[in-house]
């Protein structure tokens, strides 16, 4: 297979997870980018040129469907942009392989707590949370700067952020989350340009698979139970950040 082929699959299965599950997809990106061949910093960055517009080509849908909450959005952003570039910046201080390794970690605790159903005391107790303004922009400025260090659009960790701490359901944590990301994505994109860690005809490659992907899968996920597209996104998270953590620690 033609290594610009590879990267079109990649680029397919980043914007198949962006529709259904509302992430930038670069948890999954990462490791096959590194497997390719891709040194450990420009696997972890190069996905996201591809990720704004995969985010608003799967947003679309979520939007129409009025799974996208603005003001959250809004919200979030004013704490996560500044944090983003402050983590990008960090980013080379710490390396490619400890943040690979995070990344895996973190993925493994965060399905894990997905799993667990969110019952109405808890969205009740999330939707006041998310009426404190400042608690909104804290917790998403702590997101922010892993998302930079990390180098993904921050879905991975937006989603269960909305879902789990702010009380939305699974689509409205789905589509809220590309929303953040489309704007997200720019400041972290233009800030490991400006290191040099993105490969712009791989991420090429990748945006031409993951756009129409992504639209497709999100309009199949309007139709599926919110339940199990939690479910799904739990056991995605548990799957990927063992295998992304195993890799690397293997060597």
């Amino acid at each position: 297979m033609p290594p610009w082929l590879e990267f079109l699959v990649v680029g397919a299965a980043l914007g198949a997870l962006s529709g259904v599950f509302g992430v930038g997809g670069s948890s999954l990106a990462t490791p096959l980018l590194s497997l390719l061949g891709l040194p450990a910093l420009m696997a972890v960055a190069t996905p996201l040129p591809a990720t704004l517009p995969t985010a608003l080509a799967a947003g679309w849908p979520y939007l129409r469907k009025g799974h996208v909450r603005p003001r959250a959005a809004l919200w979030s952003l004013l704490g996560a942009v500044p944090a983003t570039v402050g983590g990008a910046l960090l980013s080379p201080l710490v390396g490619g392989d400890p943040l690979l390794i995070a990344s895996g970690v973190v993925l493994i605790a965060v399905g894990v707590r997905v799993l667990r159903p969110v019952s109405d005391r808890d969205r009740r107790i999330g939707e006041a949370r998310r009426k404190n303004r400042v608690r909104l922009v804290a917790v998403s400025a702590g997101v922010g700067l892993l998302t930079g260090l990390l180098a993904n659009g921050g879905g991975f960790l937006l989603v269960p952020m909305f879902l789990l701490f702010f009380g939305l359901t699974m689509p409205q944590a789905a589509g809220t989350s590309l929303a953040v990301i489309s704007v997200l994505v720019i400041p972290t994109t233009a800030t490991h340009w400006a290191l040099g860690h993105i490969d712009w005809s791989v991420a090429a490659a990748l945006t031409l698979g993951a756009a129409p992907s992504g639209t497709v899968t999100a309009l199949w996920a309007q139709q599926m139970s919110a339940r199990n597209v939690q479910a799904a996104f739990g056991w995605f998270l548990i799957a990927s950040g063992t295998a992304f953590t195993v890799y690397r620690l293997a060597g």
